[in-house]
């Protein structure tokens, strides 16, 4: 899965205020970074030229600012599951039929006012146009214009980017990973116009509480009770992530209980590692084996965003690795809880049978298989693998995860009246 390039080398470079003491930290290896800025295959030039041409041509949100732009992740997906040219050549040409170009935005974003329209999607094309004048003045310096905007101010950026069902989040992993500034520049106007209420939860210390009753040191034990908490029984009609907004106004309390009962322990690596391990059973096991409802559109997020935690962590600052890791807890309760607690049945992927298969059946899949123009399916079969590597994979949980979603895969569910982000794929994507 990875080549043999450079690794990174401490990107985030924050001033010494900003850097924090003595603080308990996720200890990770980095991936390796693929800076397809500078290799000259044709592979890495085919991906560079593709998502240049995206960046030129194609807005990051469309679809009445409902949908977001996931071409650069199917894309630098597929690439790092060593994809040919051609192939991602037809992923652009496919993903592309669904975007639209860009818009101009009601005014000019500046360094005076850019905090006056976060949030406000409609600024998409001013925030980029933003970012990369600020990319000029620091001397095309990408990584120092997301610590400038990522990390300053009493309200950082770094502590939203869950927003948007985190797709800033794991749009600024792909920047680091694929080593592309025109992808940092996105990531910020993504994590910009994204902005919304969930900021306040790690900005505001009070909505930390020390002593939560009922703690647990298992992210998946506390899903397990949630799913059979009655106090939720009733409040939601139909799944999607127009829940999320209406649970955090009317049921905050009960929100938090949950969000405060993850207690991350001294060893804050072997809580990640659990964390992993549950994003994965939630998207897997979550379905009922033998068929039945198709796999969860939301509930990939949670996986794919625990895989973008996994990029950034071991590049941060130690003192932002338990908030990030909390974020994405908050938003994978409150997708869970979105898509209304289905139950979680661990033995379907413990007890599943391989056949034989092993990860090299699962990169076939996600570049020749029948679903591998879909950016989802190939992001989770990525994070798994990816997961796998991170931790070993003794038991084959992972193995047995990919395995079985990238078998029964066959389009996506979850979807209530009102959903908004994540239509059905276009049938070309399955041809």
């Amino acid at each position: 899965m990875f080549s043999s390039f450079s690794s990174f080398s401490n990107p985030f470079r924050l001033p010494r205020f900003l850097s924090g003491g003595n603080t308990a930290a996720v200890t990770i290896d980095p991936v390796e970074v693929h800076d397809v800025e500078v290799q000259h295959n044709k592979r890495s030039r085919t991906l560079k030229h593709l998502l240049r041409l995206n960046h030129v041509n194609n807005s990051i949100i469309y679809h009445d600012l409902e949908f977001h732009n996931h071409m650069a992740h199917i894309l630098g997906s597929a690439y790092l599951f060593d994809a040919e040219p051609d192939h991602l050549n037809e992923i652009y040409n496919v993903e592309a039929k669904e975007l639209e170009p860009w818009k101009d935005s009601p005014g000019e974003v500046s360094t005076y006012d850019w905090r006056d329209y976060l949030g406000d999607a409609r600024y998409q094309r001013a925030y980029v146009d933003f970012f990369e004048d600020e990319l000029v003045l620091n001397g095309y310096d990408w990584r120092k214009v997301l610590v400038t905007y990522l990390f300053q101010g009493k309200e950082p950026l770094i502590n939203n980017l869950v927003s948007g069902l985190g797709h800033p989040l794991i749009h600024i992993g792909y920047a680091y990973e694929l080593s592309s500034r025109d992808l940092a520049m996105e990531a910020l106007a993504m994590t910009a116009t994204s902005y919304n209420h969930l900021h306040k939860y790690l900005d505001e210390p009070s909505y930390t509480t020390p002593s939560p009753p009922n703690p647990s040191k298992s992210p998946l034990e506390l899903l397990c009770r949630l799913q059979k908490d009655t106090r939720f029984e009733g409040l939601l009609r139909d799944p999607g992530p127009d829940n999320i907004q209406p649970l955090f106004q009317d049921h905050e309390a009960l929100m938090l209980e949950y969000w405060n009962a993850w207690q991350i322990s001294r060893e804050p690596t072997l809580d990640f590692q659990a964390s992993q391990r549950a994003a994965a059973a939630l998207l897997v096991a979550s379905r009922q084996p033998g068929g039945g409802a198709p796999y969860d559109f939301f509930l990939v997020h949670v996986l794919t965003t625990s895989h973008a935690v996994r990029i950034l962590l071991p590049l941060l600052p130690a003192k932002y690795h338990i908030p990030l890791v909390r974020q994405w807890w908050l938003l994978t309760l409150s997708v869970y809880i979105a898509q209304l607690r289905p139950e979680i049945l661990l033995r379907s992927v413990g007890d599943y049978d391989l056949k034989g298969r092993e990860w090299g059946w699962v990169d076939r899949q996600a570049v020749g298989g029948k679903y591998a123009l879909d950016a989802h399916y190939v992001k989770g079969l990525r994070a798994m693998k990816t997961a796998a590597r991170t931790w070993g994979d003794e038991d084959r949980f992972y193995l047995k995860a990919a395995v079985r979603f990238g078998d029964e895969f066959d389009g996506w569910g979850g979807f209530g009246l009102s959903s908004k982000e994540g239509a059905q794929p276009t049938d070309e994507k399955y041809a």
